[in-house]
């Protein structure tokens, strides 16, 4: 067969113990190999520039369309039938057996490789049949992508939930605050109404052992009304207008202090009770009772007159406290759960 191919430059030559001798093929163009470029003798009857070039010569058409780029044919290396009947086993040369499997020499296909277009793909992907690595990195991508997004939303939907979460807070403490203000306001309410029952209770049992001076009556003049019939310039008491002759009460038990007339005051009767307390009865026309004498609530004193500086029958009522100062008698008798 003749060489479809030539390479320049290149000898091929064996020793004498093969048979081989130097080979020119065009002794024309190519002149003799001379000097330091004669092939030396070597061990297995092959110059090393001959196994250099077998060997890749053995590759380049053993490995068929692994040199190719993706879309071309593979160029096929052609030589001398001199040449290629004898050339040792590829599998032979150091380096060379290993890139060539036993499964392409049964089957006679060719290692198939990976084309250039699958470059960067991962092995999961290439496990889940992923051939291309521009659709790969697409889907990469758009996989990168839909997890940003998903961060996002879940980013989103997590502040949602704190913000409700702060909301329904605030409203159940506006609540529970609204609902302590009104338990608050309900026992203060409570406090307040079992206070004023206390009270009542308690001005009732004491208007038990107190009573109104008298019955029957009006009031005129009140404790501190001014005026010029009054010699002091206000009124120092409290009237009780009734005709002459209704009876005068003692408003509690307590001892008579003095009972007698009394200048402008008329006849008047001074009852001191157990804490000094000395209450006045004035203008009256008669007295019931001695100096000394022990009286109880509601026991007569003496009758309603017109005695001393009046104007009309009525009874003068003042309140002393044990220091001699007067008090408010309508004041006073209201304390003790008395209605005037």
């Amino acid at each position: 067969m003749a060489a479809t191919a030539t390479l320049p430059g290149a000898d091929f030559g064996v020793d004498d113990e093969r048979g081989w001798g130097e080979w020119n093929p065009t002794e024309e163009t190519v002149r003799p190999v001379r000097g330091k470029h004669r092939v030396a003798k070597q061990r297995n009857g092959l110059a090393r520039s001959s196994a250099v070039l077998g060997v890749g010569v053995i590759a380049a058409v053993g490995a068929g369309g692994m040199a190719t780029a993706q879309g071309k044919p593979p160029v096929s290396i052609s030589l001398p039938d001199s040449i290629a009947d004898n050339l040792p086993d590829a599998k032979s040369l150091p380096g060379v057996g290993a890139l060539l499997s036993d499964k392409s020499e049964d089957d006679g296909a060719a290692p198939a490789t990976a084309p250039l277009t699958t470059a960067g793909i991962t092995t999961a992907e290439a496990e889940q049949g992923t051939t291309d690595a521009g659709e790969a990195l697409r889907a990469r991508i758009l996989q990168q992508a839909e997890q940003q997004q998903a961060a996002a939303d879940a980013e989103a939907r997590e502040a949602q939930e704190k913000a409700a979460a702060e909301k329904a807070a605030a409203e159940a403490k506006k609540q529970q605050d609204a609902a302590e203000a009104k338990a608050a306001a309900e026992k203060k309410k409570a406090e307040e109404e079992a206070k004023k029952k206390a009270e009542a209770l308690r001005l009732a049992k004491l208007a038990a052992s107190y009573a109104v001076p008298t019955t029957s009556y009006t009031i005129t003049s009140t404790y501190g009304q001014a005026g010029t019939m009054w010699s002091s310039g206000h009124h120092t008491g409290l009237d009780f207008a009734a005709p002459t002759g209704t009876l005068v009460k003692a408003v509690h038990g307590g001892t008579i202090k003095s009972a007698g007339w009394s200048g402008s005051y008329g006849y008047r009767t001074v009852l001191e009770l157990e804490d000094g307390t000395e209450i006045w009865y004035c203008h009256q026309s008669s007295i019931g009772v001695g100096v000394g004498q022990k009286v109880s609530t509601g026991d007569t004193i003496g009758r309603v007159g017109a005695t001393g500086n009046v104007t009309g029958p009525h009874l003068h009522l003042e309140i002393h406290t044990a220091d001699g100062t007067g008090v408010d008698p309508m004041g006073w008798l209201r304390s003790k759960g008395l209605n005037i």
